[in-house]
Order: structure tokens, then C-alpha cells, then sequence
């Protein structure tokens, strides 16, 4: 759907623009041989893979499908159970989609760039593009090829080769990632033509369908809202004797040690019966005590 584009766009555009304040304030090869390697592929690679966990942790779906858990009204049989699987990989899929647009764009620019590229692998450029005397050791040969991504470190006579060198390895960077954006935009396309084919439902069944999933999730949250606070405003009115925001209170309702003691601290969910669970300590307060104690009297006009 088209948020799902215009969501992807500005990941994509944001991602573009951190690589290359990345770039500029950070990536500083250090043009020591066995050093390079590891510095450039780190580049490469963490920040993508931070990227991939960061797009897994902020798609909802995924932890729907962490926490989901089967319906014990439902029977499992062989074809719900197949169709399960169709539903895991057809989410998963959806999910990873997603969580890759981020790092696949960090690494297409990285490696149309060519800094972290040329970094990682100028020591192991063959011989025969290194235009100096040949009487030198592999050692040597290395330390000095390792040398060419800083030209402050370059010697003159070598300032030629290095050129060479650079050029041949930004071609290949680059190469490398318009090949993966091909890659990615092939694959993509493909699997959407695929997902469409393979759908029992027709065109435009597909977009009713997806605009009643849509609004039925905004329904759901106001609800969920809604529903949410109206029980926390019962809790909160028995604890302090009057619901916020209304008009003309005429007593408050004030606790006792014992009872602020009871609501404070730290607390998540506390399980009281197979059904249902207690969301705070004030909840669980609500629950297990009166509304006793002092009332104080609140005159209309202050």
C-alpha cells in the first residue's frame, strides 16, 4: 500500500543521510595491513546488521508473532495446521521484507561510495595492477598496498599505481552495489507478482480487504484507549474518591500509609486466576479493598 511505500522512502532517505554523516565524521581507515580488512567490513556490516535488529524490534508484527498463542477453542487439525505455516512464513517474510530496507540501503551506498570497499581489500589487489619493481617481498608488497586508501602515506613515485589501484576498486565497489539494488528490486517485484498470483482473493476483494483490516485496527486502539481509561478511572476514583476532571466534587478520599504503601513500588502483571491478571498495584488494591477510611468534605465555592 502506499503507507507502506511512503514509510519504506523515509527509511531508505534517512538511512542515506546517516551513512554519509557516518562517513564523514567517523570512518578513518587506518592503512595498516590486517587492519584495513576488519575496519572496513565492520563498517559494512555492523551497521547493517544493527539496522536489520533495530527493523525486527520496531515491526509490531513481530511480536504479535512472539507473543501470539493458539486458540484453545480451535482444534488442530492437518489443514489448519498447514495453513498455519502458510500464515508463519507469509508474516515472516513480511516482516523481514521490511526489516531489510534499511540495512540493504546502507550497504548499496556504502558500496556505491567505495571508501569502506576500497579500505577493506586494497592490500589484496592483485599483482599485476601494482606498477613498482617487483624486488620487493610480499610482506613489503602488502604494508605498502595497505597504505593506498591515505595518499599522505603514499610515496611519489607511487602516487600512479596508487591511482590505478583506487579506480579499479571503486569499479568494483560500485559495480557490486548496483548489483544489489538489481538484486533487491528483481526479488522484490517478483515476490509481490508471486504473492498475488498464489491469493484466493480478486483484485479489488483485496483492497476491501486490506482497507477493513486498517480500520479495524484504528477502531481497535480507540477502544482499546477508551476502554482502558474508563477502567483505571473506577480504580483511580475509589482510591482518591472523585474521578478526574469533574465538576462540583464534594468529598475527596484521603489514604492512609498502609494504603500508599500498598500502591507503590514496582510491579508489572500479577496473575489472579487463569483468565484475568492484576495491571498495577493500585488494580490490584481496587480489587482486594474497601473504600473505607477518611473522607474530607470540598466546598463548591473556593
Amino acid at each position: 500500500g502506499k503507507e507502506v511505500v511512503i514509510a519504506n522512502a523515509i527509511i531508505a532517505i534517512l538511512t542515506i543521510g546517516g551513512q554519509q554523516l557516518f562517513s564523514f565524521f567517523t570512518f578513518s581507515c587506518p592503512c595498516h595491513v590486517g587492519q584495513n580488512l576488519i575496519y572496513g567490513l565492520a563498517f559494512l556490516g555492523v551497521p547493517a546488521l544493527i539496522l536489520l535488529i533495530v527493523g525486527y524490534a520496531l515491526n509490531n508484527q513481530t511480536w504479535r508473532l512472539v507473543m501470539g498463542k493458539s486458540s484453545h477453542f480451535q482444534r488442530e487439525t492437518s489443514s489448519n495446521w498447514l495453513l498455519k505455516c502458510k500464515l508463519l512464513c507469509f508474516v515472516l517474510c513480511s516482516i523481514t521484507g521490511r526489516a531489510l530496507v534499511a540495512p540493504v540501503t546502507w550497504l548499496a551506498v556504502t558500496l556505491i561510495n567505495g571508501s569502506y570497499y576500497i579500505c577493506a581489500v586494497s592490500e589484496y589487489v592483485p599483482v599485476h595492477y601494482y606498477g613498482a619493481a617487483p624486488n620487493v617481498t610480499a610482506a613489503e608488497r602488502s604494508r605498502i598496498l595497505a597504505t593506498f586508501p591515505c595518499r599522505q602515506l603514499v610515496p611519489p613515485e607511487l602516487a600512479r599505481a596508487r591511482d590505478e589501484v583506487i579506480l579499479l576498486l571503486r569499479y568494483q565497489s560500485q559495480v557490486a552495489g548496483w548489483l544489489l539494488i538489481a538484486v533487491v528490486v528483481i526479488t522484490v517485484f517478483l515476490s509481490y507478482c508471486l504473492a498475488s498470483c498464489f491469493s484466493p482473493l480478486s483484485f479489488l476483494h483485496f483492497r476491501y480487504w486490506n482497507s477493513y483490516v486498517h480500520n479495524e485496527q484504528e477502531l481497535f486502539d480507540e477502544a482499546t484507549e477508551q476502554h482502558s481509561r474508563l477502567y483505571a478511572m473506577q480504580n483511580v476514583r475509589k482510591f482518591f474518591g472523585f474521578v478526574p476532571g469533574s465538576e462540583n466534587v464534594k468529598e475527596i478520599r484521603i489514604p492512609s500509609l498502609r494504603e500508599w504503601q500498598a500502591i507503590s513500588g514496582l510491579a508489572f502483571l500479577k496473575r489472579v486466576d487463569k483468565e484475568h491478571y492484576d495491571y498495577s498495584l493500585l488494580h490490584d488494591w481496587a480489587l482486594k479493598e474497601r473504600a473505607s477510611g477518611k473522607y474530607l468534605r470540598i466546598d463548591e465555592d473556593p
